[in-house]
């Protein structure tokens, strides 16, 4: 037996449990990761509600303008580079020279849209960093499959949802003080601060997985386009699970992207109380997470991954509308909490199903091609939300245009529940067995 392949299933799936602290080690570089365009978008927002570089009429329109060619770059890199280091020699390991690399290229990037003045620049900038963002990962989101039993998927996938959420918080967070008190470039040096903080982390004391796979002579250039082999086709779960992700991760895109607007324009908020009230509204969203996420990842490994998540759309589709008609604030609070709920619901167990139906030995490719959702889904619900929000009107419309772009994030959450229903949420191996089996006795039969 190869020494490398011990502790491994068959179909490549780990068999040795972690401890606890690994887990966490695992899931930590999502914080930093997470809290970088979260931050980002606050920040971006911030100045073009505050500072006059566009018309606020224009200013949803503007925030997409400055942020499509990032996110069509993000969903190129980061399968891309996943695929690339399922193949990966070094000294190292596969996940992380990139994972360095590329934590390393987003501070520099921060520090050039920290300096940036102009929508041209802005937009270069902000490209890059989706560029070196998902560079670093696209391989980083590997190390579950690569390192987590069945067993603990639901753990794992549940830690990776926190970490995720408390990023995402951590982000707005520091974006809001940034908004609050005008100091915009700080906040992107400080949100780099973070990203390298949690990247040491991993790159540090995280152990590699399973040795990478065999280029069997192939160029380099042939194992970069292997992310995008028409294979994929045939992993007819898998790609409804990408689609429906990407739909629910819109919705609730909606609210976080837009929540500057919503409080400056539909609640009638000045530059600083926005900043500050941005604090609690996402200390709201965290908590709820916080309370959903492990009980989630739970009840989810008893009656399936797929009813939780349905849950998780019901839910999450009451939180928008409490706040899409809030007229106050604390009603808008109550809204933020019951997302934040459905919001550590999706987040846990959406994590484990792409990691259960999933090809193990190719877990690079396939979880950066099921993150072209993540990445594009914030520039997309600014793309439709904010074109609804200016179409609907601006300020002088008594702030109806981010109520009514909330409507549409409901929408979203419907549709997205509506793809999940063709995914098979069978664990891989489970399912092949089942399917060979199922053969077997039809061969039987016919002779």
């Amino acid at each position: 037996m190869d020494p490398s392949n011990v502790g491994l299933a068959p179909d490549g799936r780990p068999t040795v449990r972690l401890p606890n602290r690994e887990l966490i080690r695992i899931s930590l570089y999502w914080l930093g990761l997470s809290s970088i365009f979260a931050g980002l978008g606050t920040i971006l927002t911030g100045r073009l509600e505050f500072t006059g570089l566009v018309d606020k009429q224009d200013a949803g329109r503007a925030l997409f303008i400055v942020s499509i060619s990032g996110a069509v770059i993000a969903m190129i890199v980061q399968p891309t580079i996943g695929s690339i280091s399922d193949y990966t020699i070094s000294r190292w390991g596969r996940r992380k020279p990139y994972i360095l690399i590329g934590s390393i290229l987003d501070v520099v990037f921060l520090i050039g849209i920290a300096s940036s003045n102009t929508l041209v620049a802005l937009a270069g900038f902000i490209a890059l960093l989706q560029f070196s963002s998902n560079f670093a990962q696209g391989p980083f989101q590997g190390y579950v499959p690569d390192l987590v039993p069945a067993a603990q998927v639901g753990t794992a996938s549940a830690l990776v949802g926190l970490m995720q959420v408390l990023g995402n918080v951590a982000g707005f967070v520091i974006g809001a003080i940034a908004t609050a008190t005008d100091q915009f470039g700080l906040g992107l040096i400080a949100l780099g601060v973070l990203e390298l903080a949690t990247m040491l982390s991993v790159v540090i004391r995280v152990h590699e997985g399973p040795p990478p796979k065999s280029r069997a002579g192939r160029s380099w250039r042939a194992i970069a386009a292997e992310a995008w082999g028409t294979d994929i086709l045939a992993e007819r779960s898998f790609l409804w699970l990408v689609v429906s992700r990407l739909a629910i991760l819109m919705g609730g895109s909606v609210l976080v992207q837009l929540a500057t607007f919503y409080l400056a324009r539909s609640m009638g908020l000045n530059q600083t109380d926005t900043g500050i009230v941005l604090i609690p509204l996402t200390g709201l969203v965290a908590v709820g997470t916080m309370i959903a996420v492990v009980p989630a990842a739970r009840v989810s490994d008893r009656v399936g991954r797929k009813p939780v998540i349905w849950a998780s759309c019901a839910i999450g589709g009451t939180g928008l509308g409490i706040v899409a008609i809030a007229p106050a604030l604390p009603l808008a609070f109550l809204g933020a909490l019951v997302y934040g709920i459905s919001a550590g619901i999706f987040l846990a167990v959406d994590w484990a199903l792409m990691t259960d139906i999933i090809p193990k030995a190719s877990s690079g490719r396939y979880m950066g091609l099921s993150n072209v959702a993540t990445a594009s889904s914030g520039v997309l619900a600014v793309a439709f939300g904010g074109t609804i929000m200016d179409l609907v009107g601006g300020p002088e419309a008594g702030g109806l245009g981010p109520r009514a772009a909330l409507g549409f994030g409901i929408v979203l959450l419907a549709v997205g529940a509506l793809l999940l229903r063709p995914v098979d949420e069978r664990r891989r191996e489970d399912r092949i067995a089942a399917e060979d089996a199922a053969l077997a006795t039809a061969e039987v039969a016919s002779t």
